[in-house]
């Protein structure tokens, strides 16, 4: 097919698409060949003050947006859906060009993201407090009011899906809000950003702006009118935000960050099944997944058998051009990537893991790594404790419920994890001991619009999604009124 055409390369404040105050743009780099697709507007602190002072004054009472009824916020919202639904197979080209996403997964995910949109839609007039029976003659409520201007920075592995979560959770609590797509994808964000201007928000409610973590982002998350930063990256940078928001104005901060995910095959599990789920649970999107499979805990009876199983499938996969249905397998998002996958891919043989198949560079050009399987893994090897985020597969053996339930927890990480096993006391003891923010039986990686997500101990602060998502853009107001009539005293 032939490649989608670039529509917006400017910044996006205020409703309106401009060049950046230092005139200064980047690169955007197609992974799939390793070549330029185009020059794109680069964002720096005199950018980033211009947005947060649009949405500053998009958010201040008596304005348009302030005033606006929430059930016609919730009428916008699903207008943007319906507009992303419109525009979904030309989003996912654009997608798979900027990403290197294989076709029907960039479809996918726009449909996803237009779903995730009509679901928060709802809840848009359904926010409401309680009333609180308190001793004395006074009556008490709640309110949730917005928290302000929002800060999202987003990553460059799921761009349209993460960027359309953050939007639709500050818009449906009413708050304005200011994006940096990241630099290695901003193309869908600002094609997003021209139909948040098509919908009718009003200007300065959605500002995008493209830049680099050090300058855009760090302006960010320091900014003194920002208050409230979500992210979702890695674990080092979400070390930086949450300093930055101590250093500044102590404005909230949700982070969703880094994984090394337990997944975990007792010998009575459906073998075939645990095979290809557990391929996909990894190999998805090139291994590009935070909650991406990544440490495959396999009991001892079956572990010859699963491991021969899934190196024939992962030898299987087809990698290649993105853009044809039959490819499994994309580039992986740039060079930076590929070295540091194929410096812990060179540790796990070093270190004596056994590399059963793949393990080198696929192809003459792009950033395409060979599917890679690694069994005889140890706790201790850095392929199992670091997040590789690529396709690269560690299949570990144990013997016990106990001794795997004690070994899956020994990672710094806790977002996600699964189990397999025909024994329901063996997956509800799994789900009930593991750290993590999320837990499969028998399946891997559903998720929904419905479904709170995010992570324990060093993968995250906070959730996204469903009605525990939301919380995290409200503040709770307490008022407390002494009822008429009532003797005056305290």
């Amino acid at each position: 097919m032939s490649l989608p055409e670039v529509k917006y390369t400017q910044l996006f404040i205020n409703n309106e698409f401009v060049n950046s105050v230092s005139g200064n743009s980047f690169t955007t780099i197609n992974p799939t060949t390793a070549e330029k697709i185009c020059n794109v507007q680069e964002a720096d602190k005199a950018d980033v003050d211009l947005a947060v002072k649009a949405a500053r004054e998009a958010f201040k009472l008596g304005s348009p947006w302030r005033r606006m009824d929430a059930s016609q916020r919730g009428r916008l919202i699903n207008k943007l859906a319906g507009l992303i639904e419109r525009d979904a197979k030309y989003l996912a080209a654009l997608e798979t060009l900027d990403n290197g996403m294989i076709i029907g997964t960039s479809f996918g995910v726009m449909i996803g993201s237009a779903r995730q949109l009509r679901y928060f839609a709802g809840w848009a007039d359904k926010i409401q407090g309680k009333t609180i029976p308190i001793d004395g003659d006074f009556f008490c409520y709640t309110r949730y009011e917005p928290v302000g201007v929002v800060g999202a920075i987003v990553p460059w592995n799921f761009p349209v899906f993460l960027l359309t979560g953050k939007l639709v959770n500050a818009l449906t609590c009413g708050n304005t809000i200011v994006i940096k797509p990241a630099e290695q994808t901003p193309l869908t964000a600002l094609y997003i950003a021209s139909l948040v201007k098509e919908a009718g928000f009003p200007p300065g409610v959605v500002n995008v702006l493209p830049g680099y973590g050090p300058t855009a982002g760090a302006a960010i998350a320091e900014h003194m009118d920002v208050d409230f930063v979500t992210f979702t990256g890695s674990t080092e940078v979400g070390h930086l935000i949450q300093q930055a928001s101590g250093k500044s104005n102590l404005k909230r901060v949700a982070l969703e960050m880094g994984g090394k995910s337990p997944n975990i095959v007792f010998a009575d599990a459906d073998l075939d099944y645990a095979v290809e789920v557990s391929h996909r649970g990894l190999f998805n999107h090139s291994g590009q997944v935070c909650l991406a499979a990544s440490r495959t805990f396999v009991q001892e009876e079956i572990y010859d058998e699963f491991v021969r199983k899934s190196v024939a499938r992962a030898k299987r996969r087809v990698i290649g051009n993105p853009y044809l249905k039959t490819t499994e397998g994309g580039p992986q998002i740039n060079q930076e990537q590929v070295d540091k996958i194929m410096d812990l891919i060179e540790s796990g043989k070093h270190q004596g893991a056994k590399l059963e198949c793949g393990g080198k560079r696929h192809g003459d050009k792009g950033y395409f790594i060979e599917s890679t399987v690694f069994s005889n893994v140890k706790d201790d090897m850095r392929i199992a404790t670091e997040e590789i985020f690529g396709p690269v597969q560690q299949l570990i053996k144990f013997k016990t419920l106990e001794e795997v339930s004690e070994r899956a927890n020994k990672t710094k990480y806790g977002l996600a994890a699964a189990v397999f096993t025909k024994d329901i006391d063996k997956a509800i003891s799994i789900a009930n001991t593991v750290s993590a923010g999320i837990v499969w039986v028998n399946v891997y990686g559903v998720m929904g619009g419905p479904v709170p997500f995010g992570g324990f101990k060093m993968s995250g602060i906070g959730r996204e999604g469903g009605e525990d998502g939301l919380m995290e853009y409200l503040e709770v107001k307490t008022v407390i009124i002494k009822q008429p009539g009532q003797v005056n005293k305290l």
